[in-house]
């Protein structure tokens, strides 16, 4: 927690999770290497040690869990059961190009989690620029439901990882 660009104030008022019993969102952005996914596992560990379900996709995996779906038609079914879970999380949003099924899956689960369960999401790009990496009117409603009611935290600075592997602490020599 020390090392995080994110203020220790939001880091204590996310980890009392009372955020997830309002269902209120959480978004993430900021640089690769900022820790958003690690302090976003960091709350889903917590809300599991808390008695709550969490489901955790990448936008990749998200859609390829709903692309089965169409085969036999039970994407309503699959989506009821993703949106059981109290916290839904989709980790690096706008890492890779996203294809036009990534984002119909992506907005689908917004749209069905909406004001029901809270969803976290971490991207290196702002939300606002979610229309430069899928079709604009499935961002703008997608990212409209999604902030609603959201936690927005920006992480700053350069990569941990990089650092450390600049230092020497990236890998142990071989013998």
């Amino acid at each position: 927690m020390e090392d995080s660009s994110i203020p220790t104030a939001t880091q204590n008022a996310l980890t009392t999770l009372e955020w997830i019993g309002r269902k209120e969102n959480l978004v993430v952005s900021g640089p690769s290497g900022t820790g958003k996914s690690h302090f976003t596992e960091g709350l889903a560990h917590a809300a599991i040690e808390n008695d709550l379900r969490v489901a955790w996709f990448t936008l990749e995996t998200l859609e390829s869990t709903l692309a089965r779906t169409k085969i036999d038609g039970s994407m309503a079914k699959t989506v009821a059961r993703i949106c059981r879970a109290d916290l839904i999380v989709i980790d690096d949003v706008g890492l890779l190009p996203v294809a036009a099924d990534a984002a119909e899956a992506f907005y689908r689960i917004i749209d069905a989690a909406y004001e029901r369960r809270s969803i976290a999401v971490t991207s290196n790009i702002h939300p606002s620029g979610f229309d430069t990496i899928m079709p604009k009117t499935i961002a703008t409603a997608g990212i409209d439901r999604l902030m609603h009611h959201a936690h927005f935290v920006q992480t700053q600075g350069d990569s941990h990882r990089l650092a450390e592997a600049l230092a020497g602490r990236g890998v142990v020599p071989l013998t």
